[in-house]
């Protein structure tokens, strides 16, 4: 029987950073993480990878925030200068997996907005077979509603597949689906659990 592959994008094989912008535009260190940390937060960021609106988020913190709104509005007018490049040795993984007897999907928490972006990035987004985008779909990672709804839109057993990320809780969500659930820490060690997977 053919076996499945997910694939998570960001941390695994899609190299995103917003320090790579905000080191741009802060004199130092510090301000970039006090910015990070107090203000375009990772659970604010979540929330558009969710489904609301950039502009819904940055209106949001703007009123909050208003002598920091020119920084709050670089978050989406100059989103691709977070995006590094591939992680090369993943993007390798995934390619010798094009030549097996494997159904490759990507399942990412990513806002509907700027996917389109990473889209023109990385030829590589190509290879999968579908991709389910969270802020498409208004629920993101770790949510068990996403994992069925890539099962049910694509005919997948979730069962009989393997689903990859960097995110601890996004494994563990998927581990108790009964998926087999990879943490992704490394290409090399990944290589041997996907080798592991489909022995």
């Amino acid at each position: 029987m053919t076996k499945t592959i997910i694939f998570d994008l960001g941390g695994v094989l899609i190299d995103w950073n917003p320090r790579y912008l905000y080191r741009k535009l802060f004199d130092t260190e510090a301000e970039v993480e006090d910015f990070l940390t107090r203000i375009c937060t990772h659970d604010w960021n979540e929330q558009q990878d969710a489904g609301r609106p950039f502009a819904e988020g940055i209106a949001l913190l703007t009123e909050k925030h208003p002598e920091q709104r020119h920084m709050i509005e670089a978050y989406f007018d100059r989103w691709s200068e977070m995006l590094g490049g591939a992680h090369d040795g993943t993007v390798e993984v995934l390619d010798k997996l094009r030549g097996r007897d494997v159904r490759l999907f990507a399942l990412t928490n990513f806002s509907a907005e700027t996917f389109p972006v990473a889209r023109q990035h990385y030829e590589f987004l190509s290879w999968f077979e579908g991709i389910l985008v969270s802020g498409e779909e208004g629920m993101k990672k770790p949510d068990p509603g996403i994992f069925h709804l890539l099962a049910d839109r694509y005919g997948l057993t979730l069962e009989g597949a393997a689903f990859i990320d960097d995110v601890p809780k996004n494994v563990e969500a998927a581990r108790r689906l009964g998926v087999h659930a990879i943490h992704f820490t490394s290409p090399t060690e990944l290589q041997r659990e996907i080798d592991r997977f489909l022995a």
